[in-house]
């Protein structure tokens, strides 16, 4: 009831591991609140934190006690009377140093309490000890100075308070015997938590290894993540070279329509010619020739088509909105060299007839 908390924060709970003093073990699944408590009767000071219905620390601060920061956001401190090392976690460096600065200011206060507490059984012992001393000089004049009667009624009180005197003295001297035994059993807890906290700091050089070696193995990671965006850019760069194959032959396609609508046109131009009959059977000869030519072209033609429907095959899932235009384009080439068969069997049945 004479406890009042002056500090409180929330951290994950860690406690060394007793077999190995070496792993830090979870003392809480989840962040919990921890507490400095003052104790006003005592003059002492606490950490305490509750998980639930379990109290998962509980040490009692002395002079000797130094809480160490093993890294930016963890902190730890050994407790010989529980012979064990507690850790924090805690979720900013700043609260770590919060904690910390508490903890300073905590055990200086302790401090202060034991060096007054020690003043206190000093001055006690002296007093014991002077007034042990001078009240065998009293007696002892008495018992010169004073008749048998005197010394009747004066030794009896005298021996009284000599031997509730010699009684403080004696109590005295038995606390200042358990203080010093206390004494050396906090300086052998001391020493203890010492050769604790060395472990414990030869343990940090070791995480901080493994840290380093973790680092070097995600800097090596990320060195191969990036050799791989550079593969994938340079796929990217393959993707956009078969980007300008396919604008290529589209222009191909087109120069190619545009040779047809020029044979069309010549085709035209024979149907206009074909009207005068008195000047086709002069130029039917020409006409043959021109039409083996415009076959030949055609066969050309056919050839080129049958290599572009290779192109097209070869590159159909890159261009498969290009075969509505392709069969169009030899739905129309199939038209004209019908139109041209049908076109020579009309000129060969006129020089028949002629």
């Amino acid at each position: 009831m004479g406890e009042q908390p002056i500090f409180t924060t929330r951290a994950h709970v860690f406690q060394i591991d007793p077999s190995t003093k070496k792993n830090w073990v979870p003392a809480s699944k989840q962040a919990v609140t921890v507490s400095y408590f003052y104790d006003v009767t005592r003059n002492s000071y606490r950490i305490i934190s509750v998980d639930g219905a379990k109290v998962i620390i509980n040490s009692t601060i002395t002079p000797n006690m130094t809480f160490t920061k093993t890294s930016q956001k963890f902190g730890q401190w050994a407790d010989s009377r529980a012979n064990t090392v507690f850790g924090l976690g805690f979720s900013s460096e700043q609260q770590l140093t919060k904690f910390a600065d508490k903890f300073q200011e905590v055990k200086e206060a302790a401090k202060l309490a034991k060096d007054k507490s020690q003043e206190k059984i000093e001055t006690s012992s002296n007093h014991s000890q002077e007034s042990g001393c001078e009240t065998p000089s009293s007696t002892q004049a008495s018992s010169v100075n004073g008749t048998d009667d005197e010394k009747a009624s004066h030794v009896g009180p005298a021996d009284t308070h000599l031997k509730s005197e010699n009684d403080k003295l004696k109590i005295a001297l038995t606390q200042s015997a358990a203080n010093v035994k206390k004494w050396e059993i906090e300086l052998q807890t001391l020493r203890e938590s010492n050769a604790r906290l060395t472990t414990a700091l030869q343990e940090s050089a070791a995480s901080v290894e493994q840290w380093k070696k973790q680092f070097s193995i995600c800097r090596d990671e990320n060195d191969r993540l990036r050799n791989k965006i550079d593969e994938l850019e340079e796929q990217c760069s393959e993707i956009n070279r078969e980007k300008e194959k396919n604008t290529q032959l589209k222009r191909r396609i087109e120069e190619l329509e545009s040779e047809l609508r020029e044979k069309e046109t010549e085709l035209k131009d024979l149907r206009k010619q074909s009207e005068i009959i008195p000047q086709l059977m002069s130029e039917c000869e020409y006409v043959s020739e021109k039409l083996e030519a415009a076959e030949r072209d055609n066969q050309n033609l056919e050839d080129k088509v049958r290599s572009l429907k290779t192109d097209i095959e070869e590159s159909k899932y890159r261009q498969r909105h290009l075969k509505v235009e392709l069969k169009s384009f030899l739905e129309v080439l199939d038209g004209k060299i019908d139109d041209l068969h049908d076109f020579r069997r009309g000129l060969s049945k006129l020089g028949t007839d002629n």
